[in-house]
């Protein structure tokens, strides 16, 4: 389950703000919604792409024992 801000709080915030988690979550979740979503969703989705794609993508660079390289969002 995803314990974080909801989208009516980070609508207000810049994507280049959110937490990695953040944006791993809605961008599960927009890809879910994709055959519903309108114009301003889709927008919204590509922008949430964008920052990913900014970042360098979404995986730690290092592994340790206590975490892999994987992005947990719950």
């Amino acid at each position: 389950m995803y314990v974080g801000r909801d989208m009516s709080e980070l609508d207000q915030t810049p994507k280049h703000e959110w937490k990695d988690a953040e944006l791993l979550y809605f961008h599960h979740a927009f890809q879910q919604m994709m055959p519903f979503l309108n114009q301003e969703g889709h927008e919204e989705y590509v922008e949430v792409v964008q920052e990913i794609k900014a970042r360098g993508g979404l995986r730690r660079q290092e592994a340790d024992y206590t975490h892999g390289t994987e992005i947990h969002y719950d």
